[in-house]
């Protein structure tokens, strides 16, 4: 027997990714149920290579017997219906910003910290980290272990995905429109997106960093360690799909970039790809689609005593959204911390 699981935001980009990624996995699923907005349902989403699914109604629709809520439906609505999902016995694994920072929700990532996931049942919800943190912990966690990390200095190279299919439609518009000459009017960005980069990405804070570069360094300290300083930049590039990053990363203790590499190397979740030479170095277009975080130009940092930098790259959909949370999911079923609902 398999497990019920509802996925919630199923017609937007990151909950259609939830739907293939289940089926890609072949997680053991007895039925799926897609689930979305009233104005969604009764449409019509795929699972797997021949299963259609119909959406129903988030306002209407009830948990009780679901075994797994995979979350994706924008945080205001995930604070009013995660909640009820979890109450009526569901294990709700979140993607919003809604729950991270909640001290009785753990914030997961199976490569990093799979043994938080004991602490779920307070509320029943376990968090989903924001796009960029993940794919950073992921390369940090083998280098932590290595040699502990004092301070993180990342910029980021986001692309447009993150922010919706309204946005990726925007970057597109306004590419097309740029080679017959109209112009370019933002409506998702503050300024165009075509061939620009934009240093804005969320609302800014009272101290000058926005709320997305807040995020990398209150979830990194949840997630890995909470003494390990970090200031990012979050910028939106005109890409597609998939994120990059380059991170400066200052050490207690001496490490080499043999040791570095070594260490990424036999970590799962990373795939180190590090040559010295035109082309020797993933892109963004190349991890768009693929599951794991790509590690390139390591190279050591003289600027700062024990340091190190390099380039990390992931496609923010998979491995920054819904992968997470599948493998979140099958890390519960692997630790035998689901208890099945009645059908």
């Amino acid at each position: 027997m398999g497990y019920r699981v509802a996925v919630v935001g199923a017609t937007g980009n990151v909950g259609r990714e939830m739907l293939k990624t289940l089926a890609e996995r072949q997680f053991p699923a007895s039925e799926v149920f897609a689930v979305a907005s009233g104005r969604s349902a009764g449409q019509e989403v795929s699972f797997g290579e021949k299963q259609v699914l119909k959406v129903h109604n988030l306002e209407k629709f009830d948990f009780t017997g679901v075994d797994i809520g995979l979350f994706s439906p924008g945080a205001s609505v995930s604070a009013v219906h995660a909640p009820r999902a979890a109450a009526q016995g569901c294990v709700v694994i979140d993607n919003t910003s809604q729950f991270r920072m909640d001290p009785d929700v753990p914030l997961v990532v199976p490569e990093v910290n799979p043994h938080h996931l004991e602490k779920f049942r307070k509320r029943n919800i376990i968090a989903n980290p924001n796009c960029s943190t993940i794919q950073m912990v992921v390369a940090l966690k083998p280098l932590h272990k290595l040699a502990k990390i004092k301070r993180v200095v990342v910029s980021t190279y986001q692309s447009v995905s993150g922010a919706g299919k309204e946005a990726m439609d925007e970057l597109f518009t306004q590419t097309r429109g740029t080679f017959v000459n109209d112009p370019a009017l933002p409506e998702q960005f503050t300024k165009p997106i075509a061939f620009n980069c934009i240093p804005h990405i969320d609302k800014f804070m009272d101290d000058g960093a926005t709320k997305e570069e807040w995020k990398m360094t209150v979830e990194t300290r949840k997630i890995l360690d909470p003494d390990i300083a970090v200031i990012a930049t979050a910028v939106r590039v005109p890409v597609f799909i998939a994120h990059g990053e380059a991170v400066h990363v200052e050490f207690e203790r001496p490490i080499t970039v043999e040791q570095a590499r070594n260490a990424l190397r036999d970590a799962p979740g990373i795939i180190v790809h590090d040559k010295r030479e035109d082309g020797g170095y993933i892109t963004q277009v190349e991890a768009a689609g693929e599951d794991a975080v790509y590690v390139s130009r390591l190279r050591q940092d003289p600027t700062v005593p024990n340091g190190l930098a390099f380039w990390c790259v992931s496609d923010n959909l998979r491995k920054g959204a819904a992968l997470n949370a599948v493998q979140i999911a099958e890390e519960l079923v692997r630790q035998g911390l689901l208890t099945k609902q009645p059908a």
